[in-house]
């Protein structure tokens, strides 16, 4: 099994939308990836974070393998939530992904 984590950091301004709008749209893009691609396992957006936080967002997800994680990371329907509901609003990205 590999865990696949990142944290983002959001960009100020938002681009008129409220930051709430953002972060809600990430988490259920993400989450709604789950059943949809072949072998990830499981998925979870925290966006509400404790004050001594220096990110905005935290997705951990686990996948079947280091395979099943590179077919994750081109499959359609991620790359479409990534383009439409991160990628536009995020300033900053951390990944690690580990064997466990």
């Amino acid at each position: 099994m590999v865990k696949h984590i990142i944290l983002w950091k959001l960009k100020d301004g938002l681009d008129g939308k409220g930051k709430e709008e953002v972060l809600n749209g990430i988490k259920d893009s993400l989450e709604g990836l789950y059943g949809k691609i072949p072998g990830l396992l499981k998925i979870s957006v925290e966006i509400s974070p404790l004050p001594s936080s220096n990110a905005d967002v935290m997705l951990y997800s686990e996948l079947e393998s280091e395979s099943a994680l590179k077919e994750y990371q081109t499959h359609p329907e991620h790359v479409k939530a990534a383009d439409t509901y991160v990628r536009p609003y995020t300033e900053t990205r951390m990944c690690m992904d580990c064997e466990g």
